[in-house]
């Protein structure tokens, strides 16, 4: 059914991890690709100053080998993509980067906070060029 298929994880929510990479399985058709991507938030200047040398260096390392344990244990050749940025904007650019025609996102009961500013989730359903998938 797809070719490419981008699957945005949230390490701060792996357990919601497994259920969309055999989402992503179970939609992709023989030889797709199915890309991880996980996004590191920018860290504002003044924050960055008072971090100990190499500490961002040391948080994008620890991203990169959780995703890369995720695709291993999904028993997939799958990429997995560490990005820096605003979430929403940063998945939306690595899905159009990579030719996606699926992206697949995983929702959470909302805060408050979501109904104001709009969650990851709904600003990629909002605002990707292909199909998403939002999955509970």
């Amino acid at each position: 059914m797809y070719k490419t298929i981008l699957v945005p994880i949230d390490l701060a929510h792996v357990e919601q991890g497994k259920p969309m990479i055999d989402v992503a399985k179970a939609l992709a058709d023989k030889g797709a690709a199915i890309i991880l991507v996980y996004v590191v938030e920018d860290v504002p200047a003044r924050v960055t100053a008072e971090l100990p040398s190499g500490a961002h260096k040391k948080i994008l390392e620890h991203a990169q080998s959780e995703l890369d344990a995720m695709a291993s244990l999904a028993g997939l050749d799958v990429d997995a993509i560490v990005r820096e940025g605003h979430p929403p904007t940063a998945i939306i650019a690595v899905a159009e980067e990579k030719g996606a025609d699926l992206i697949i996102v995983a929702s959470h009961r909302p805060d408050w906070h979501d109904y104001l500013l709009g969650s990851t989730a709904a600003r990629v359903v909002r605002h990707a060029q292909c199909s998403v998938l939002v999955v509970r």
